[in-house]
């Protein structure tokens, strides 16, 4: 039998950086800026292909209280040291108006290769995302948990969507960021693999021909990570609220921990083609929490607090197992409150029912970002 993975879980989160007098996305990061973070957050903040984007890591934690707190320190420090250079931080997968034809590239010899290789594609990359890794120690059970996670990849993303403007357009998306990434290659679901093996054959193919330098330009929407015994969580948008944050981690790894005790009563997730969880991606990221989700059991479409409800009742054990248990109840808070996209969608209707021009209308969302990335973060 295999050991019980750890499921210990880390969370990545990429920010935007904006000037704070125009409310639009910095071109050059100041030179200090990044030296400074690194200096009291030692390893946990990198750049991004942009300057416009910062990303930080939280270190690996063994309960969701203790990713509470590393990224609550995270979120905090970076935006004050931005502060400082007269920038805001927002936490959302695109900014409301910023224009992707302006962003300058961060000087680095990776990005050079990826920009050369992708052109216009990866020029587009004004977005963010949320990555949540869960430890998951064995190689093979990390692919056979990968192969039945893709059903509620959609899901999840449905509850973090962050991403409806793009440059200065209501896109009719929940998650525009979504449209952006699916045309980079090497993203969207993951294959099907029947072991880590196989996983590392496909892989090497694709470096000796060389399409790609590592595994870490597969860009799926969750992947094993290359670089830790995890398996990576790629697909939601970045949540503005650190509450909201969590509570998807939280449902991402009581859901792998459902999936692996399933495994040691010999039982599984049922098997769905890929058309089918495709389709409940696209309405993931063309109404988030709106429209519902298709039950493929039932074969129509569910509402969402419906299918919260079923999820919930899946992994309640499991949460409890885990000590997160008000984290995944939060779920039910985001869809009274609704998603970043819902209160950014809010916000921008009001100021203009409010006599406010487009831009100003625009400008009212950014203000709105840069105070809820800070919301329910300790000082």
């Amino acid at each position: 039998m295999i050991k019980e993975p750890s499921f210990t879980i880390g969370i990545e989160e990429e920010y935007l950086l904006v000037d704070r007098k125009s409310r639009d996305l910095i071109q050059d990061a100041p030179l200090d800026m990044l030296p400074k973070c690194e200096e009291l957050l030692k390893g946990q903040v990198t750049p991004e292909f942009l300057q416009c984007q910062i990303e930080v890591g939280t270190r690996v934690c063994k309960t969701l209280g203790e990713a509470r707190q590393d990224l609550s320190h995270l979120r905090r420090t970076v935006a004050q040291v931005a502060e400082g250079f007269g920038l805001g931080l927002i936490a959302a997968s695109t900014h409301p108006f910023a224009n992707w034809t302006e962003q300058k590239r961060t000087p680095k010899d990776r990005y050079a290769t990826i920009a050369r290789d992708m052109q216009a594609v990866v020029r587009r990359l004004m977005i963010g995302g949320m990555h949540v890794h869960v430890g998951i120690d064995d190689q093979d059970l990390r692919i056979d948990l990968m192969n039945q996670v893709s059903y509620v990849l959609p899901h999840l993303l449905a509850l973090s969507t962050s991403s409806p403007f793009w440059v200065g357009e209501v896109t009719g998306l929940k998650s525009y960021r979504i449209a952006v990434w699916n045309e980079m290659p090497r993203t969207g679901l993951p294959e099907q693999f029947e072991s880590f093996g196989v996983y590392q054959h496909h892989i090497d193919v694709l470096i000796q021909a060389g399409v790609i330098q590592d595994a870490t330009q597969v860009w799926w929407d969750v992947r094993p990570s290359a670089r830790f015994p995890t398996l990576e969580m790629r697909i939601a948008d970045v949540c503005t609220r650190l509450e909201d944050t969590l509570c998807i981690a939280a449902i991402y790894l009581c859901w792998l921990r459902m999936l692996y005790r399933l495994r040691i009563a010999n039982q599984r997730w049922r098997k769905y083609a890929p058309m089918l969880i495709k389709e409940n991606r696209w309405r993931a990221q063309r109404y988030g929490l709106d429209k519902g989700l298709i039950d493929f059991g039932r074969g129509r479409i569910i509402p969402y607090p419906d299918l919260l409800e079923e999820i919930i009742a899946m992994v309640g054990e499991d949460a409890e197992y885990l000590g997160c248990v008000n984290e995944l109840e939060h779920a039910r808070k985001i869809l009274t409150q609704g998603t970043s996209a819902h209160h950014q969608l809010r916000v921008y209707y009001q100021a203009l029912d409010q006599g406010a021009s487009q831009q100003e209308a625009l400008i009212a969302v950014v203000d709105m970002l840069m105070e809820d990335t800070l919301h329910g973060v300790t000082t």
